[in-house]
């Protein structure tokens, strides 16, 4: 077997913060094989506390940061628990825990560049009695990175094609390219929203956290001059390397747009839909426009409407979901923060300079070690 070989549970709340994703992984040789795998739920007061910080509509002072850190962190060892449960794995039996955290702030660009996680590692590690492995995007930041995306490296080991390109599509809060090709090359980054902005105004308008199936949307007319403003952002004609969140993209944003008040809720939805789906395509055809397959992935692919709308504007591409490789498409990013644990404990890399922009290849993530 190879060095480090074993069990590994990868942990992250993406953009849209509906749940933690915790994926328990068998790395046998190098290769990864996914044991259990669940969505943990988040205190619905503290979600909403997480996404008010995250959409600067709430100032933190110090002490409240500290409190929402460790909350952060227990909700995290809460599902390492229930994944092992699931699993009828004792925490004993862990190599280590690979944890994103949640996002708060991301802004790699400018004179101070900075990405901001919260969810302490420590208390993970003192919770669960697993050594934790976290803090993995600031070494790219500093290294003069995006910081993300992190996972196309993970995607090349799992998804990379025998011929051609392919590329690898996560649909989470925010979308996510990568290009994968047969011969070795990778490139990746964030194209603009994808669920997170629907799933911000489903929630100011229903009270419900996303629009299943999209139905919210399907009942709206698109608005081609809100579209049209929208898609006037400076960040879709940004060349990569470039990443974003919910720092940029939110509701704050979206109501700047005078357009936006003009509307009836329904509408504005079905405009957020066609953002998603043109910002994608668009990005898609631009820097992988040869690409044989599209291998869609995270919570977007349960938004029936969104998939169909961009399968409509890449009708020469075949548009698949991971499941059909048997990878569950919501436990996608967690596998690849189990796995970046995994090369951690190797001593290897863990971010692609091609993607993030970086000077170079860097170890990412900080062990903290079970008492």
């Amino acid at each position: 077997m190879a060095l480090h070989d074993g069990l590994y549970v990868g942990l992250i709340s993406g953009t849209s913060a509906d749940g933690i994703d915790a994926a328990l992984v068998r790395f046998r040789n190098e290769r990864p094989a996914l044991v259990a795998g669940l969505t943990h739920p988040w205190d619905e007061n503290l979600r909403r506390r997480i996404l008010a910080v995250a959409q600067d509509e709430e100032r933190l002072d110090l002490d409240a940061y500290g409190r929402l850190d460790v909350a952060v962190a227990r909700a995290f060892a809460e599902a390492t628990h229930a994944v092992l449960a699931k699993a009828g794995v004792a925490a004993s039996e862990v190599a280590a825990i690979g944890s994103h955290g949640q996002t708060i702030r991301h802004r790699p660009d400018g004179d101070l560049p900075f990405t901001l996680q919260i969810g302490d590692p420590s208390v993970i590690a003192e919770n669960t009695g697993i050594d934790t492995i976290g803090d993995f995007r600031r070494p790219d930041v500093a290294a003069g990175g995006q910081g993300a995306p992190l996972v196309p490296a993970f995607h090349a080991t799992v998804l990379r094609p025998r011929e051609g390109a392919r590329v690898v599509l996560n649909l989470g809060g925010i979308a996510n390219v990568t290009r994968l090709t047969s011969d070795g090359g990778v490139t990746g980054f964030d194209t603009g929203p994808a669920n997170g902005l629907m799933d911000a105004w489903c929630l100011r308008h229903r009270g419900e956290a996303y629009d299943r199936d999209g139905r919210f949307a399907l009942s709206g007319t698109v608005d081609p001059d809100l579209l049209a403003e929208l898609l006037d952002d400076a960040y879709f004609v940004l060349p990569p390397p470039k990443s974003t969140g919910r720092e940029h993209f939110h509701l704050g944003w979206l109501d700047r747009h005078p357009r936006v008040a003009e509307l009836a809720p329904e509408d504005v939805q079905a405009t957020l839909l066609s953002l998603s789906a043109v910002s994608i395509t668009d990005a898609i055809r631009e820097h992988a426009g040869d690409a044989l397959d599209i291998v869609a992935c995270g919570g977007g692919v349960h938004n029936l409407a969104l998939m169909q709308a961009i399968a409509m504007r890449l009708e020469d591409k075949a548009l698949v979901v991971s499941a059909d490789f048997d990878i569950d498409p919501d436990l996608m990013e967690a596998m690849g923060f189990a796995w970046l644990a995994y090369r951690r404990l190797r001593g290897e890399p863990g971010n692609l300079p091609a993607v993030t922009g970086a000077k170079g290849p860097r170890l990412l993530g900080a062990l903290y070690a079970a008492p």
